[in-house]
């Protein structure tokens, strides 16, 4: 008798817990569900892509701050020190320019 109704008392048991978890699958599966889960993810992957970014972002500054560290391009300018005056190239005056396509 002992045994019968240890398990009667598991199958019951048992019963009540595929039937629990049935019915939340159920429900997981409804389409207001489904969409709630799809919105969710569309949000995590936004939120993942825009770190994503921004890391992006932060690594270019990070290398263009050494790239001009290693060039040069960042030093400050010294004040006793004036930048060169600027250059123009002297045109010569030419008599007769010379042109292949005429005729002589």
């Amino acid at each position: 008798m002992f045994r019968r109704t240890f398990w009667f008392t598991a199958g019951a048991a048992a019963g009540v817990w595929a039937t629990t978890k049935v019915n939340r699958k159920l429900k997981q599966l409804t389409p207001e569900s489904l969409a709630a889960q799809a919105a969710n993810k569309a949000i995590e992957t936004g939120h993942r892509l825009k770190d994503f970014a921004l890391d992006v972002r932060d690594g270019m500054v990070q290398r263009e701050a050494e790239l001009g560290d290693a060039l040069g391009l960042e030093a400050p300018v010294e004040q006793d020190r004036a930048l060169p005056a600027q250059r123009r190239l002297a045109a010569l005056p030419h008599k007769h320019s010379y042109n292949r396509n005429e005729d002589y």
